[in-house]
């Protein structure tokens, strides 16, 4: 597991004076409550309004009643989460062809870059994610990602210390099993996709397939609003069919630009200067692993999606 940032959280209280409640406690931590929840939703616009309905509990909370802001902040965001992901359930279950995380894009540092933006936060470590039930979701991410003890995970969910220490076990060997956590370097993600670029606009077939595992999967999210892949194509050969299959009559209409998505190095790719779709990748440094396309347009953002 990367390094991340410890979130302490001890939601036993202190015996300590009260801390007013007010908004500055709130931002203080505003930035690792949207790291949790948008690790729980996968959505920008839900973590958003995870962060908010937490942020009108507070501002409605006895403040006699409060003796640790961030552990208040933090139960309760999590609680939230876990409402709104089993809320989200039958949604994503209806959701035509296959779901992906609303990718996060920023050029500069956002709020608490690095509990934000650490490496597992990955889309493939997302995607992995969803296999999991709202409750393991949320052990598995305050254990594992946010360094939060046994003791207090069991008060937040309100579940004995025993049935923590489980449910992260399950968790983790769900979400394990398949996840490589190679440790790969920014410049070499950027090399490997300039590569895939090189190879794209060079129309070059051999080249692109060397670039992919015998197994590799491109995974693309449209969400039925515009045309992509209804399942995940596997395999090298048949990414490269569908690469140059795409592209063959608008060659001279897209464009490729390398972006940080997800706080790993990924692509915009545009059609006549608008954002199309954007990519992540998993990879071991030499080959890629998986793509995950993203073109549905409602999870672009709306800044990028055409050029000055």
């Amino acid at each position: 597991m990367s390094q991340t940032p410890h979130l302490t959280v001890c939601v036993k209280e202190p015996e300590m004076p009260n801390q007013p409640v007010n908004a500055t406690d709130f931002q203080v931590h505003r930035g690792r409550l949207f790291g949790l929840a948008y690790r729980m939703l996968g959505s920008r616009a839900e973590a958003e309004d995870v962060v908010q309905d937490a942020y009108v509990r507070w501002h409605e909370a006895d403040r006699d009643s409060v003796r640790n802001p961030e552990a208040w902040l933090v139960t309760t965001a999590t609680r939230l989460a876990i409402d709104r992901l089993r809320a989200l359930k039958t949604e994503r279950e209806a959701y035509k062809g296959p779901w992906l995380p609303e990718p996060l894009m920023s050029e500069a540092p956002p709020p608490d870059r690095h509990v934000e933006l650490a490496s597992d936060l990955s889309l493939a470590f997302m995607v992995l994610l969803e296999r999991l039930a709202p409750e393991e979701r949320a052990a598995f991410l305050l254990h594992d990602a946010f360094d939060v003890s046994y003791q207090d995970i069991a008060r937040i969910l309100d579940k004995t210390e025993v049935a923590c220490r489980q449910i992260v076990s399950r968790a983790r060997q769900r979400v394990r099993r398949d996840d490589r956590r190679f440790e790969v370097s920014v410049e070499a993600k950027a090399t490997l996709l300039q590569k895939f670029v090189a190879a794209v606009q060079a129309h070059d077939e051999q080249a692109l397939l060397a670039l992919f595992t015998p197994d590799a999967e491109w995974i693309a999210d449209g969400g039925g609003r515009v045309p992509a892949a209804a399942r995940p194509i596997a395999g090298a050969g048949q990414i490269v069919k569908l690469v140059f299959g795409l592209l063959r009559h608008v060659w001279d209409r897209v464009s490729f630009e390398l972006a940080t998505v997800n706080g790993e190095p990924g692509l915009y790719v545009r059609l006549d200067g608008k954002l199309l779709s954007v990519m992540a990748i998993d990879t071991d440094g030499e080959r890629f692993h998986a793509i995950y396309a993203v073109l549905n347009p409602e999870k672009l953002p709306m800044s990028q999606l055409s050029q000055p």
